[in-house]
């Protein structure tokens, strides 16, 4: 099983919502419309290159862009292994997060 951190689920998550359109400055704006947390663009993109060095995302350079002084975007997709990863994720949320244990917080909250 691939464990993942929270945030590395979140922004698995992020790439997996946002598709073709999976980079940086996206990414971060659906990582504050989720989490209601803006990322710094370090953070960002160091957590994006520790994904890429598990293979559980991979990078492709776009064309380069005339707003943009001729600078290329960055963009993230998920690979095989990140998708077999958010999938065990999932699993043992669902598994954690059962019927349950939603009984057993309502009583103990009363």
């Amino acid at each position: 099983m691939i464990e993942l951190t929270k945030y590395e689920e979140i922004l698995l998550i992020s790439i997996l919502h946002l598709k073709e359109n999976a980079y940086g400055v996206h990414i971060n704006k659906r990582i504050l419309e989720t989490t209601g947390k803006q990322w710094n663009y370090g953070t960002l993109y160091r957590m994006l290159d520790q994904l890429v060095r598990k293979d559980l995302v991979e990078r492709k350079e776009g064309e380069p862009m005339k707003e943009k002084g001729g600078r290329r975007k960055t963009y993230y997709s998920i690979t095989d292994t990140g998708y077999q990863a958010l999938q065990e994720s999932w699993a043992l949320q669902k598994t954690l997060w059962n019927q349950h244990t939603q009984i057993a917080l309502e009583k103990g909250r009363s």
